[in-house]
């Protein structure tokens, strides 16, 4: 395994801790202030400028082939900061019902078009990423209180507000989504576990379910050692799949068959999420949450160019 240090710089500081990055074709990130509640784009000169208030926690984002940006909304977290670094510690005590919401960029207007899939409510969605038929998969995190967990779920849905469908249950702490290059695997990312899986997508909205052992119906891709924790992740142009990893601080790469092949090391514990962005899309975007950064990095490698 190769281990190296993000280069790069900081795009943005002072962020409420940032999530959900998408680079965007003029250069600019537009990201999730998930302590703010808002919607935000960062210049490519560092100027900050809220999209729109989303309240609750919104947590991934993911432009949709219709121009608007799609959120995860968990619903809110409650914080502790400390010496300056902040984080999650749990639901807030007046949380709200986890939904996806859809922000017109143009003017600001947002809408919840998912709250809930067959009568059971969204608890806390977390990441999202397109496919090429215009729908999304996102995963549902759950809820972690003090004395239990709530487990979390795949989702599949139609951004048109026509359709929802839970893809596999019962998922412990699911949090980043993607898909292969050729759209054919959904790989998730356990939190808690710091598990990678993997399923086979049989069509839009269904994915092929391992039998027992598998705990989710998917297939294990690589589990790291010790305690570390994982957040979202992106996917190569060449498969590769990069995950954000905290408590270690950094970003994990892993092989499409399962080796861990790199680790990126982020200047801070709370590294959350990644993108890729650039002419060349050799420009990684990575959320340092805890202290509030964005971090423009050079990256080995071309990210895949997204539905």
């Amino acid at each position: 395994m190769i281990e190296r240090k993000l280069g790069g710089s900081f795009m943005a500081t002072g962020l409420r801790f940032p999530e959900g990055p998408i680079a965007m074709p003029d250069g600019s990130v537009i990201l999730v202030e998930i302590a703010a509640g808002t919607l935000t784009r960062i210049e490519t000169n560092g100027h900050k400028e809220v999209i729109a208030d989303l309240g609750g926690g919104p947590n991934g984002a993911a432009l949709g082939p219709d121009g608007h940006v799609y959120v995860c909304n968990n619903g809110g977290f409650a914080w502790h900061t400390e010496s300056g670094f902040t984080r999650p510690i749990g639901p807030s005590a007046n949380y709200v019902k986890g939904s996806i919401q859809r922000v017109n960029l143009a003017t600001g207007k947002v809408d919840d078009i998912y709250t809930g899939c067959d009568g059971e409510p969204l608890h806390g969605p977390n990441d999202i990423v397109f496919d090429k038929h215009g729908g999304f998969w996102f995963s549902d995190f759950g809820k972690i209180f003090e004395n239990r967990i709530m487990r979390g779920a795949i989702y599949y849905a139609r951004m048109d507000g026509s359709t929802i469908r839970r893809a596999a249950y019962p998922v412990l702490t699911p949090n980043g989504v993607g898909l292969s290059p050729d759209g054919k695997t959904l790989y998730v990312s356990e939190t808690e576990t710091s598990r990678l899986w993997a399923y086979d997508v049989m069509e839009p909205g269904f994915l092929k379910q391992e039998a027992w052992p598998s705990p989710n119906g998917g297939r294990l891709v690589h589990g790291l050692a010790g305690y570390q924790r994982f957040d979202s992740l992106a996917v190569e142009e060449g498969g590769n799949v990069a995950v954000a990893t905290f408590v270690r601080g950094g970003i994990s790469v892993f092989s499409p068959t399962g080796e861990l092949t790199e680790f990126h090391e982020a200047p801070e514990r709370f590294c959350t999420n990644i993108c890729f962005g650039g002419d060349d899309r050799r420009t990684a975007f990575i959320t340092l949450s805890g202290y509030g950064n964005l971090l423009a990095a050079p990256w080995p490698r071309a990210g895949l160019t997204l539905a």
